[in-house]
């Protein structure tokens, strides 16, 4: 189960509240494209559209051994494949909390390809600052629990 792209951004610019896990509908040259490490979350988001879950803006490079794909888009709106249970629900959250959909990470899980994404909630300027000084202290720490243990 590897990750092939990560969103980094994620977990900095908002809380994650609930995971949940969705397939991508892709053609094979694009499976083979991301298996090769050819995907980019930069930028990507999911968006609800006539009751089905999209992923937008997610970057999947041509794969090149596929010949000619004149009009391949890289860019292309994915759909992601979700129970309409989970849909309904996505859909709740977001109208009464107000939520937004991140995606996290597309990953392999046996021979298909994975979305995880979650419900989050935006963070604010000054809760971005605390996670950094709150990483800085944690780093802080580690190096001083390794300079005890090693006697340096």
């Amino acid at each position: 189960m590897g990750s092939l792209a990560i969103n980094k951004r994620a977990r900095f610019d908002y809380e994650l509240l609930e995971h949940y896990e969705g397939g991508l509908a892709l053609t094979g040259a694009e499976v083979k494209a991301i298996k090769k490490g050819s995907a980019d979350m930069k930028g990507a988001f999911l968006s609800i559209e006539n009751k089905e879950l999209w992923i937008k803006n997610l970057y999947i490079g041509k794969y090149a051994p596929a010949g000619p794909q004149p009009d391949y888009k890289e860019k292309r709106n994915r759909k992601v494949l979700v129970h309409r249970k989970e849909i309904n629900t996505l859909i709740g959250k977001k109208q009464a909390q107000g939520l937004t959909i991140v995606p996290i990470r597309v990953y392999t899980k046996g021979n298909l390809v994975k979305l995880e994404f979650a419900t989050a909630r935006g963070k604010r300027k000054y809760e971005k600052r605390d996670s950094i000084k709150k990483r800085d202290l944690d780093r802080q720490a580690r190096e001083e629990m390794k300079k005890t243990r090693f006697g340096d």
